[in-house]
């Protein structure tokens, strides 16, 4: 893809055309006179419809815009009209193709396209590959098809970024541009194939399905979970309408609710109070008997702590009469224990025999307290889940009762127990339809070790995909040339090896010890040599291995850098004899420049097409031969003086 021609059309309908070349094509003169707006032009009609042409003159004077593009076999134009006014962007095309295509007279142009049919049609006839940019999941970036929009980053090297130590390629400087560059260019590079692109596509698809998936696992999990709670409700307004629901305390409460879906139209009494009633007359009595349950499950704790006290009272008195049970008549058996003593000393007294009987009492109390603990423990145990029911009871006839109140305020808005009914009916069928079985959740969950498989696959054969190293090895191609061209345009540095980096998108010289970044480098004629040397070498890699990036770059102003001041460098206007006036200039430098841009568009890439505006011109032959049109002046300049204004509405 090259450039044929450039047109411009007046109010009145006149053209100005400016025509190009294969190889080095030169445009010098003097300022405003319209260079730099070249490169806006020709970004204009390839497809981008923000309109970046400096208010003045050619705004003031031009109504269409048009590029004519070469391709092999085809030619394609590309018109486009100037933005109304106020407005900063037009989108609005006229396209012509065929396999020679001249600029349309004035009363030809009329709009057929746009800018979207502009890109998808340039876009395919540079042969960019279907694809669509990696971009992460979690990552806030959607993704996107490269196509040759993606390209002006290495095609426009204009005034403000050609020697720019912190920005190498056009408008890397805008937000999201920077990573657009480093997603698109290994597709340009051929890096990323087709196979990469499907694989990519396949396994998109798949982790969206599974995301999909998972949320109705979860959904099936949740509905599960909560089914019965609201099957319970739903049953209970089903009754509170009067829907006949057979009581089956066996059945299963989806079984009933499926009863439900039988319910016909009736005549009904209109008052609809009695059901809330009652469930309110049999909640207060099941509160009562809970109330009563705990009264006694406090009685009897309280009871159990009266005798664990009584109990160490007893066993308290007990151990102090213990000792008695040491005498030598056992008091079991009757007989005499100490045959060294006189049988019964002393126990027939009255001391002995009161001593004795209440060492008894205090035994048979004991043994009564002990006998009761089993029984109580079996009796608050028994009450405790008494309570518990009855507590399960009263949360179901609550829920039964909001349920009730609710349907009978549905009842009065509705109008009649009928509609009510037929509401309630509506959301029991639409529960029974979405009520997740465990068989469904297999189903899910199946379906989701399923997806886990391919994606598993996927990423092991975009695992075994050599894009990472093909890409090392064609920055290392392209780094091959950028060292020879630094060193031919004088760049600091330029004894060391250099190469791109496409990480930071800057050149980076690999010097020993500690690597040189180009924005910690100084100078501006190096900042251009890094320029050139990386863009020069990167056409040079995509010429030589056929890739579909367009063959020409538009270089804006380059050897400023080569003059003491601007306005010296604007100075010399396009005339020889200004330019080799300047004494303070570098000319040899300038000619350097020249001398590698002419021999890149003959040897390196025959054919290359090369636009460069300048304001300083050589005597030299082969750069005169470059030139398009004679040094612009005005006049002459990209527009006739004579051009009318365009009205302002």
């Amino acid at each position: 893809m090259k450039i044929k021609s450039l047109h411009i059309y007046s109010d009145d309908g006149r053209r100005r055309d400016v025509k190009f070349h294969d190889g080095l094509n030169i445009l010098t003169g003097r300022s405003s006179t319209g260079k730099s707006a070249l490169s806006e032009i020709i970004e204009f009609c390839m497809g981008r419809s923000t309109f970046n042409v400096p208010e003045g003159v050619i705004r003031d004077k031009v109504k269409w815009y048009a590029v004519i593009y070469r391709f092999a076999g085809e030619e394609v134009l590309i018109a486009k009209p100037a933005p109304a006014p106020g407005a900063l962007s037009s989108s609005s095309v006229m396209v012509w193709r065929g396999a020679e295509v001249n600029a349309p007279d004035f009363k030809e142009l009329m709009v057929n396209d746009n800018d979207d049919g502009v890109v998808a049609l340039l876009s395919a006839l540079l042969g960019i590959p279907e694809n669509t940019t990696d971009v992460p999941i979690e990552s806030s970036r959607g993704s996107f098809d490269a196509n040759i929009k993606h390209t002006y980053y290495y095609l426009f090297q204009k005034q403000g970024i050609v020697a720019n130590k912190d920005q190498l390629f056009y408008r890397q400087n805008e937000d999201f541009q920077p990573q657009a560059i480093r997603d698109t260019l290994p597709i340009l590079l051929g890096v990323s194939g087709r196979d990469k692109f499907t694989l990519q596509v396949s396994l998109r698809t798949a982790q969206r399905d599974l995301r999909l998936n998972a949320k109705l696992v979860a959904q099936a999990q949740d509905a599960i979970d909560n089914s019965e709670q609201r099957a319970i409700g739903l049953l209970s307004e089903a009754r509170a309408v009067g829907i006949p629901v057979r009581v089956d305390t066996g059945a299963d409460v989806i079984d009933l609710l499926r009863q439900a879906l039988e319910w016909k139209p009736q005549s009904v009494p209109h008052d609809d109070g009695d059901r809330v009633s009652i469930i309110e007359s049999e909640l207060s009595d099941i509160r009562e008997r809970r109330r009563e349950a705990q009264r006694q499950i406090e009685s009897a704790q309280q009871f159990a702590r009266q005798a664990n006290g009584f109990e160490s009272e007893v066993v308290e008195q007990r151990d102090r009469l213990a000792s008695i049970k040491a005498l030598p008549l056992n008091r079991a058996t009757r007989e005499w224990q100490w045959p060294f003593a006189p049988a019964n000393l002393g126990l027939q007294t009255p001391i002995a025999r009161a001593m004795l009987a209440e060492l008894e009492s205090l035994d048979r109390e004991l043994e009564a307290v002990i006998s009761e603990r089993p029984a109580l423990e079996a009796f608050l145990v028994a009450q405790q889940r008494e309570v518990a029911a009855l507590t399960d009871q009263i949360r179901g006839k609550e829920l039964e009762l909001s349920s009730a109140i609710a349907s009978n305020e549905v009842i009065a808005q509705m109008g009649s127990r009928n509609n009510a009914a037929a509401r309630v009916v509506g959301r029991i069928s639409l529960f029974l339809e979405n009520l997740a079985t465990d068989e469904e959740l297999e189903r899910l969950l199946g379906e989701q070790r399923r997806l886990k498989a391919v994606i598993d696959d996927i990423e092991g054969r975009l695992g075994a995909d050599d894009s990472e190293m093909r890409l090392v090895a064609t920055l290392s191609n392209i780094a091959m040339h950028m060292s020879t061209y630094i060193k031919d345009l004088n760049g600091e540095f330029n004894e060391y090896p250099a190469r791109l980096d496409l990480h930071n998108l800057t050149v980076v010289i690999d010097r020993p010890g500690r690597p040189v970044y180009m924005n910690k480098s100084g100078g501006g004629a190096s900042h251009l040599a890094y320029h050139l040397a990386a863009l020069l070498s990167l056409h040079r890699f995509a010429a030589d291995y056929k890739q579909p990036v367009p063959r020409f770059m538009v270089i804006d102003q380059p050897t400023q850098v080569y003059f003491p001041s601007e306005s010296a460098y604007k100075a010399v206007g396009g005339s020889v004899e200004q330019t080799e006036q300047q004494q303070d200039a570098d000319l040899d430098a300038v000619r350097r420049l020249f001398e590698v841009l002419a021999r890149y568009a003959t040897k390196d890439v025959p054919g290359f097409q090369l636009i460069v505006t300048e304001h300083a011109n050589l005597r030299d032959d082969w750069f005169q031969k470059a030139l398009v049109e004679d040094p612009w002046t005005k006049p002459p300049a990209l527009v006739p003086d004579d051009w009318p204004e365009m009205p302002l509405n």
